[in-house]
Order: structure tokens, then sequence, then C-alpha cells
């Protein structure tokens, strides 16, 4: 039998229209789209059903409350489909992915996401190529996790990251390989084919968190820091220097630790693409590590904000959250 694929349709480049006021959403246009293009309708091709988002989501909308109606959607309709594509805005695509990765436990169906640089409808757009690999890698390809198909490539979900903002290589994965080429031959790289289980899906809830996130610089006051460390605020991602470094301000380290001392998660992450944390290389990432800074080793911004929203939506104690950021869960890191 064909293989059946849900398509969710949140929104995004891949089906607007052009307009006077440039490319606007359009209800019903992706659907007319796809049934205008015989590609998707070839015999090798599964069987898709779309569900389209109403109102379609611009992803710089994105907020966590998308993010569960999206892992709802997915769970109400994961024992009549095969696998499970997700068009999205480019833009906030990696989040989508990272905080699905964490939502969704037990997945043992592909779940896709994909989008475009130029609309579906228009000429030369990339979003026929992205969609129509990503129908065709979920049927014949299960790769049992949260994922995003871009540019013949196949990024563990919670891995990727939006690099370039007006290419077609718009993703990469600067710490993990693709899990899928799409070449001449489909290839499969750092991924697994998964086989049916029967253990069920389960869904994490995701609430709204009030998480900081500061780029350290050349000079910055600790008072910046004090303004972000004030509450609500129960979590802090620090982006820091190489490997994990930053200003030994006995101001900011003094804050930064008071801030641990009262529950509030601070998680260091390099401010470079590749490679990871070490705090215990230099004496200033060291100093961190004393105010009771935890590394997130080589995790995306993306993935650890995400991850943090996850952990934080559960009744759990604060170091209990500690540990389990710099753990692996759905392979979110290297340690």
């Amino acid at each position: 039998m064909k293989k059946s694929i849900y398509i969710a349709y949140t929104g995004g480049t891949i089906g607007m229209q052009r307009s006077d006021h440039g490319y606007v959403p359009m209800a019903g246009f992706m659907e007319d789209c796809l049934a205008r293009m015989p590609e998707f309708h070839r015999p090798e091709m599964p069987d898709y059903h779309i569900h389209e988002y109403a109102p379609l989501i611009d992803s710089s909308d994105m907020t966590p409350a998308d993010w569960q109606r999206i892992a709802e959607d997915i769970k109400n309709n994961y024992d009549k489909y095969d696998g499970f594509v997700i068009l999205h805005g480019t833009d906030t695509m990696s989040f989508t992915a990272s905080a699905l990765s964490f939502m969704l436990e037990d997945l043992h169906k592909p779940v896709i996401i994909t989008g475009s640089q130029i609309p579906l409808a228009e000429l030369r757009s990339d979003g026929q190529q992205n969609l129509l690999n990503a129908l065709y890698i979920a049927a014949n390809y299960p790769i049992h996790e949260v994922t995003l198909f871009f540019n013949n490539q196949l990024y563990r979900g919670n891995r990727s990251k939006k690099v370039h903002a007006d290419g077609f290589h718009a993703f990469d994965s600067p710490n993990y390989p693709p899990l899928l080429n799409a070449g001449i031959a489909i290839s499969v790289e750092a991924g697994e084919l998964g086989t049916p289980c029967q253990a069920p899906l389960v869904l994490h809830d995701i609430t709204p968190q009030p998480i900081g996130v500061v780029t350290l610089y050349p000079g910055i006051s600790a008072e910046v820091i004090a303004n972000i460390l004030q509450q609500p605020v129960r979590a802090l991602i620090l982006l820091s220097f190489g490997v994990g470094n930053a200003p030994q301000n006995p101001a900011m380290l003094a804050l930064l630790s008071e801030a641990s001392a009262r529950g509030v998660i601070i998680v260091n992450l390099s401010q470079c693409l590749h490679g990871k944390v070490n705090m215990g290389g230099y004496a200033t990432g060291n100093a961190l590590s004393r105010a009771g800074v935890i590394s997130g080793f080589d995790m995306t911004a993306e993935a650890a904000l995400t991850k943090l929203h996850f952990l934080l939506s559960q009744d759990l104690p604060a170091p209990r959250i500690r540990e389990l950021m710099q753990q692996s869960l759905r392979g979110e890191l290297t340690p």
C-alpha cells in the first residue's frame, strides 16, 4: 500500500503569493499549487493530506503556544499517517524543530520540517524540491526523529541552525553531520532507519517561560546582566567567547553566583558556530563554573532555549534541571 503523509501547513514563504505589498500568505493557495504540479502525484510519491492552519503564521510570530499546537496536531493524527511534514517559515524553523524534538518522546515515525526561500509558485522556487524530497523521504527513509530538510540535506532538528538569510543553503548543522544527503542517489549518513515500535508516543506540554539571552562583548557592564536577571527570569543563556570564556568582572560574577543560588539556570554557550564549551580550559571560563554557570557543550542557542522551555515546563527542582541540561536527551549535544 502507498504510504500516507500528513502535511501541516503552518505558514511561511513556501505558500505565499505575490501581491502589491510583497509576498503574503493566502488561504488555500498551497493546496491549489500542489494540485497543479504533476510531480507530487507520480506513482512513486506517497499520498498526502494537507491541513492548513488558520490563520497562517509568519514564523517571526511563532511562540511556544504554536509549538504546542503543532505537537498536538501530530499527536492527534499520529495513528492515521505514516509520517509528518511540517511546512514552516525559515526564520524560526530551527526553534520549532528543536522544541518538537523535546516535546515528542518515543517518536517512531518521521517528522520533517521544511519550507523555502522562494514561494512555491514562483519560477526558480526551492520549495518544490524541498517539499518533494521531504515527502519522498518521509515515506521511504523512515528516520524516526524530528528533522529539518533543506537544500538536499536532512538535519537533526535540534542540531540545525539558519546560517544564510537569502541563499538556498539556508541551514546547516554545525556540530553534527547531516542525517541524509539527497544527491543523485539518496544516502543515509548519520541517521538511523527505524522500525515501527509499539511504544506509545508521549507528548510533553510546553508553556511559555521567562528566559533571558545575553551576548557577551568586550566591556559589557554588570548592570546589563543585572537588568536581564531581574525576576521573573528563570533561566539565562550566556553567549560567551571561544570555548566558554567571559570577562573576570567581579560584579558580574557576583550577580551570576547570586542568581544561580536562588535557582536561576545559567547556561554557557559559545558564540562560535563550531566547537563546544569547555569551562575548564581557561581561568575565565573556570570563574563562570565557580559562579554556578553550567556548560551547554555544543548545543545551538535554539536547542538550549527550547530545552529550557521544555524542562522549566515540568515540575522539576533547579538542580535536576541543571543535570538534564548537561545530558543528551534527544541527541542535541555532545558531552
